[in-house]
């Protein structure tokens, strides 16, 4: 279920900005998606976060996790396919294990991270058509999906090192995440967006499915799946989406995908899957309490 609502959200961010601005696309995906989150609160009966400091860090969050990544994403569908947003977005691993490296000194490069990183990006180049001078392909736009996949390693890197330990749950923390996006919306989206003069039912129903259900309803999704199997299993999740996204840009859409679309989106996978997994170690047979399952 997770899967199939962020491989939709592509193109429910394609039907939106059909009849609204990005930036109103981006801000109505928020603001529903806030509104799920603080129901949410309140049936559980928790509070938002009280510290400042705390305040402080989730703004910056907010910008990096919801307010960049989401307006260009939702920009970049100007000109490309959802398909290649969807594509694209699988790119975020592979920009999180080189920040990593950067940022987090408990992590190490290592032969295999180093080669997926390769490998990934080499499936980038395969995506955008290289050989053939990356023709046909629109530039700006692709260059906006691939910094809205940058966007989100930098936010999680950041929530890492600056609120980890607060002892705040994760609903507390995204619903005053999102409150903090939507304030930052509501200031930016009137300075560079017109009222829209209509609410054309489409695009304005894709924009709440966004928000509510790709937003509000995947995080409860995402935080409940890592609780009940672990991050690991729970990250599997990446290499559907732009399966999905796909999918749905292919036959409802009805986009055109070359060959080098897919292919290039395989080799994205394989390098990312590559970049996040840990070789395997040997047990002596003294520490074998006995047979494994399956």
């Amino acid at each position: 279920m997770l899967s199939l609502i962020w491989g939709f959200s592509f193109l429910f961010i394609k039907v939106g900005t059909q009849g609204f601005a990005p930036l109103q696309v981006t801000l109505g995906r928020v603001v529903f998606g806030a509104l799920v989150l603080l129901a949410m609160l309140a049936l559980r009966r928790e509070r938002l976060p009280r510290s400042g400091r705390t305040w402080g860090h989730l703004a910056v969050a907010a910008l990096f996790l919801n307010v960049l990544p989401f307006s260009l994403f939702a920009y970049s569908e100007l000109t490309i396919p959802s398909t290649l947003a969807g594509i694209c977005n699988a790119t975020s691993p592979l920009w999180g294990m080189a920040l990593s490296v950067v940022a987090l000194s408990e992590d190490r490069p290592t032969r295999r991270r180093v080669a997926g990183l390769g490998i990934g990006f080499l499936g980038v180049l395969t995506v955008l058509g290289a050989w053939q001078g990356f023709a046909g392909t629109d530039l700006t736009g692709t260059a906006m999906a691939l910094g809205a996949s940058l966007c989100y390693p930098i936010g999680w890197i950041y929530v890492r090192r600056t609120l980890a330990g607060s002892g705040q749950s994760h609903l507390a923390m995204s619903s005053a995440q999102l409150l903090l996006a939507g304030a930052q919306l509501a200031v930016l989206t009137p300075l560079f967006t017109t009222a829209p003069t209509s609410l054309p039912l489409l695009p304005l129903l894709a924009v709440f499915a966004l928000g509510a259900l790709g937003t509000g309803l995947a995080f409860l999704l995402q935080y409940g799946l890592v609780d009940e199997v672990g991050p690991t299993t729970a990250q599997m999740v990446t290499y559907f989406v732009p399966v999905i996204a796909t999918a749905a840009g292919v036959l409802l859409l009805h986009e055109h995908l070359s060959w080098n679309t897919p292919l290039g989106a395989l080799i994205i996978l394989a390098g990312a899957a590559l970049t996040q997994s840990k070789p395997r170690t040997r047990r002596s047979p003294s520490t074998r309490s006995g047979p494994t399952t399956g």
